[in-house]
């Protein structure tokens, strides 16, 4: 919540909005989707649109998802409906539908430059939540950085909890 939500300034963005769009690098246990589901409901705009594209190389299963956020009995009942149409370990582009909520996420399962280039969307907001640059470099790179530029809205907002250095210049080189 402090790293991505306060992060992006989130509800405070999307306030007066119809649509909102959030982009993510590293869906893993889908947390930081449910602490944005849950904010979203808190403080949904009247007929807003919640859209999330996330992108996963290493998916988790089912279970282990189911056991992660066990630790979070708070976000239980958004867990369930997330859960029940978790995406697998299968390559590709798969649809997480929850009316309900006035929300969709599509989450690719694919490596991160493929599912940026393939996505044709524009990003309110981005939450980088990738491994480390030093374990994950193929994530925190150039080519990544100006993609996600080309992905952005004019004054989409972007939070991470990394303070590497190539990563701060890499964003800022990509404007």
């Amino acid at each position: 919540r402090a790293v991505f939500l306060q992060g992006c300034d989130l509800p405070q963005a999307w306030a007066g909005r119809q649509r909102f769009v959030v982009g993510e690098l590293g869906f893993g246990t889908s947390l930081n989707i449910l602490a944005l589901l849950q904010l979203w409901q808190a403080h949904r705009p009247q007929g807003g649109q919640l859209r999330i594209f996330s992108i996963e190389a290493h998916p988790l299963t089912r279970q282990e998802a189911r056991r992660a956020l066990a630790t979070w009995p708070e976000l239980a009942p958004l867990a369930a409906l997330i859960l029940d149409q978790w995406p697998g370990q299968a390559r590709g582009l798969h649809r997480i539908d929850l009316p309900s909520l006035g929300a969709v996420i599509d989450v690719a399962i694919m490596d991160v430059a493929d599912a940026l280039e393939a996505w044709s969307g524009e990003a309110d907001a981005w939450f980088l939540d990738g491994f480390s640059p030093a374990v994950n470099p193929q994530m925190w790179c150039q080519p990544v950085f100006t993609l996600l530029a080309a992905r952005s809205a004019p004054g989409a907002r972007v939070a991470t909890f990394t303070v590497a250095g190539v990563v701060r210049r890499g964003l800022a080189a990509a404007g």
